[in-house]
């Protein structure tokens, strides 16, 4: 069977509460469920990897199919209090698509959202068309707008087929790492 979508998109959150007031007040994304009471046991350590695992979460729709979770742990270790830089390994972003970027970070910008730059234009290269920027959320984690104002996808489907006839072999990424 093929992988048909991305349902969601996870985030541990410091607190759900003022994530709720950032995800859902302020940037609009309507709930798809409302948060749950705090849960645990041996079934939820099992399954997220945690031991001692106690959490609550609450998703929200971003559009008519996708949504994003967040997740608040009660037992997060004391040092986890800062977003993992984005270079780091395991790092991640959440990326919205938008019609129209420059209005969109206005608005944002409108209601206090900082953002790292201007909007960025990419017109040549593997992500012509795109027109992006980085904001974070209030516990830093990254999150972008992207515009894709056109796509070139011929040119985007011939240049993957020869990534794939010229990559290297699975023995030589081994062997670099």
């Amino acid at each position: 069977m093929d992988l048909k979508a991305i349902h969601h998109v996870g985030l541990v959150v410091r607190d759900l509460d003022r994530s709720i007031y950032f995800y859902h007040d302020l940037l609009g994304l309507p709930f798809a469920n409302e948060p749950t009471e705090w849960f645990e046991g041996p079934a939820l350590e099992k399954g997220v990897g945690v031991p001692g695992a106690k959490l609550r979460q609450v998703c929200l729709w971003v559009g008519p199919a996708s949504s994003m979770e967040m997740i608040e742990y009660a037992n997060r270790p004391e040092e986890s209090t800062k977003a993992v830089p984005n270079n780091y390994m395991g790092a991640a972003h959440v990326c919205f698509l938008v019609d129209d970027i420059h209005a969109k970070k206005a608005e944002l910008e409108g209601k206090g959202v900082e953002f790292y730059s201007d909007v960025n234009i990419v017109d040549e290269g593997p992500l012509a068309g795109w027109r992006w920027c980085y904001f974070s959320d209030p516990d830093g984690l990254a999150l972008e707008l992207v515009e894709i104002a056109y796509y070139l996808k011929d040119e985007r489907e011939a240049a993957a087929a020869e990534y794939l006839r010229t990559r290297p072999s699975l023995e030589e990424i081994e062997a670099r790492l």
